[in-house]
């Protein structure tokens, strides 16, 4: 799946990211909490997953330098 215009794209490997094994007492995700631009979020509550929506990212890798587990990353556009 390419997202027209975008060179590169977030992506979260699920079968990185468990929040019960990173440094998220509170089961909030601290990339979630390091995004600027609000697109990085957990709908489901505290302990969830986090989803992003590619084409809103703006790229500017706060969220991968927050991920204490190395799931998410930039990656070129397919």
């Amino acid at each position: 799946m390419a997202f027209k215009g975008k060179e590169r794209v977030t992506f979260i490997d699920y079968e990185i990211c468990k929040l019960t094994q990173c440094n998220s007492g509170n089961g909030i995700c601290p990339a979630v909490s390091s995004c600027s631009h609000h697109v990085l979020k957990q709908i489901d509550g505290a302990y969830s997953a986090p989803i992003i929506d590619p084409n809103l990212c703006q790229g500017c890798h706060y969220c991968v330098k927050a991920c204490h587990l190395g799931a998410i990353k930039i990656i070129k556009n397919p």
